[in-house]
């Protein structure tokens, strides 16, 4: 693969990333099985995008709002088909337990179809998490610009995540 071949390459992959934590964010789970290769094997959920969608919505539901920033990406080529990768994030989201913050570590596989690449696998492991002492979303509404502190109007002014509330009620 030449190089300008895999700085493209390298960049579709690294949007996958980036577009993995705002349709999870977003709870917009059409755009996040769309990541993904269409026989994708989900486990026990079994394969295919149907099944990953039924994984992803089980999972999501257990929570509310969340907030995913994707940092160190590094990807390394396997063949011209073919690459592995490590990303770095920081999830912030409403469980259960409270307002958790986790530092996370994705291992993931990617190939590439019909010219695009997609995610294989994605492996989550956990350096920690912990449940904040507060709940930042638990304020009065900021009304930015003509306050930077308080509750924001996201993720309630996504479509998406509108949809998958109102969806689960």
């Amino acid at each position: 693969m030449d190089p300008l071949a895999q700085l493209l390459a390298r960049d579709e992959m690294r949007q996958l990333a980036e577009r993995y934590a705002l349709a999870v964010d977003c709870r917009d789970l059409d755009s996040l099985v769309a990541l993904f290769i269409p026989d994708v094997d989900c486990g026990r959920f079994g394969s295919g995008r149907e099944a990953l969608r039924e994984s992803f919505e089980s999972q999501l539901r257990k929570g509310g709002k969340s907030v995913m920033l994707v940092a160190n990406h590094v990807i390394d080529f396997d063949g011209e088909e073919r690459a592995h990768g490590v990303v770095y994030g920081i999830a912030e989201a409403t469980t259960p337990e409270g307002w958790m913050r986790q530092a996370i570590q994705y291992q993931d596989r990617y190939e590439r179809r019909d010219g695009h690449w997609l995610f294989v696998r994605r492996n989550h492991q956990l350096w920690y998490g912990v449940v904040l002492p507060y709940d930042p979303m638990d304020q009065p509404p900021a009304e930015w610009p003509k306050r930077q502190i308080g509750r924001g109007t996201v993720p309630q002014c996504w479509e998406s995540w509108r949809r998958f509330q109102e969806d689960g009620a």
